[in-house]
């Protein structure tokens, strides 16, 4: 009689905060509650997060998703448009505007919190310095809403030695919400030694979703013998958590998009995983990399909780007269 074949043990290390963040929620559901008020199409101009699976659901459901304002026919000009979580800058408002469109703006109500902190430095005089990295949409949106010429990106601590404004001591900074708490740190303290009189925003600019699941992957990467972000590669936030959780001592750490990403071959001898998710990556993709696990190994679900959030940012006011029901979420957040 053949033997039952037995599964290698694993312990999955599942972080509590994981996926998406209040601001992610928020946008994918004025996505969805447009479409159920006004029908398709609804545009959505940029990823309306960073995650490929999210947007694939999106259009299926009716988005088109867009680069830029011109691409919309003239047919559609009464369609709405979304402006992404990521923010924008104050030009793409005033286009949707010379051109009559009818936008709903789902920018992150803690990213135009950053722009607000951005804007009152520089309307106290002071030249802002934005730590964050060049070409992020969300870099882009805030840098978009100061003039030209009173705002200055710093991405490393080598920028920071660099910087010679012309009045030093008259600076204040802001951040990116999603960039590395250790890195950004270090970034603020190499300014703060050569400029003393370096104003700080009035409140912290990294969010608490990033602070939280950062936190979370290095209490449990120690020991790890493989640790998995699912996150797509132009996520900021999951990319930081991948090099958290290679700081915090995990033997190898991946970001993945789905579980078909996972090098099966390579990993085979692991007995310990961690698993995280950035914050524009949805519970739905953890099910399947777990289900993934299960078919390979004997699974034990060690959940990790470092922080309970209980952040809900409700949508605009045009869309609250729409049932959201959790079907209509089900395609990122899984069956009830």
């Amino acid at each position: 009689m053949p033997q039952p074949i037995t599964k290698p043990p694993l312990t999955i290390r599942l972080c509590q905060p994981r996926g998406f963040c209040a601001g992610v929620d928020r946008a994918i559901q004025i996505v969805v509650l447009a479409l159920k008020k006004y029908g398709a199409p609804v545009y959505v101009r940029h990823e309306i997060v960073h995650n490929r699976y999210v947007v694939e659901g999106l259009q299926s459901l009716g988005a088109v998703f867009i680069e830029e304002l011109s691409e919309i026919p003239a047919e559609h000009r009464q369609s709405p448009v979304v402006f992404s979580a990521h923010g924008v800058p104050k030009s793409v408002p005033a286009d949707a505007q010379a051109r009559n469109l009818f936008y709903l703006d789902a920018t992150c109500p803690l990213v135009s919190k950053v722009h607000k902190q951005a804007m009152r430095h520089q309307r106290l005089g002071r030249h802002v310095l934005l730590i964050g990295h060049a070409g992020h949409p969300e870099v882009i949106g805030t840098m978009g809403q100061l003039p030209e010429g009173t705002v200055t990106l710093v991405e490393t601590e080598a920028d920071a030695a660099r910087l010679t404004p012309a009045d030093p001591q008259a600076l204040g900074f802001v951040t990116q919400t999603t960039l590395s708490v250790e890195d950004t740190a270090g970034i603020i303290r190499a300014l703060k030694d050569r400029f003393p009189d370096l104003q700080a925003a009035a409140a912290e600019s990294i969010c608490y979703a990033t602070t939280n699941r950062q936190e979370a992957v290095k209490e449990t990467a120690a020991g790890a013998d493989l640790f998995l972000i699912v996150g797509a590669p132009n996520s900021s936030n999951s990319r930081r958590l991948v090099e958290v959780a290679e700081r915090a001592g995990a033997s190898m750490s991946l970001l993945v998009q789905r579980a078909s990403e996972i090098p099966w071959n390579d990993i085979a001898g692991i007995s310990t995983l961690g698993l995280s998710a950035g914050a524009s990556a949805p519970e739905i993709i953890v099910d399947e990399i777990i289900d993934a696990f299960r078919q390979r190994f004997d699974v034990t679900i060690d959940l990790a909780i470092t922080a309970t959030e209980t952040e809900d940012f409700p949508v605009m006011r045009v869309l609250r007269d729409v049932e959201l029901t959790a079907a209509d979420m089900a395609f990122v957040n899984g069956a009830a």
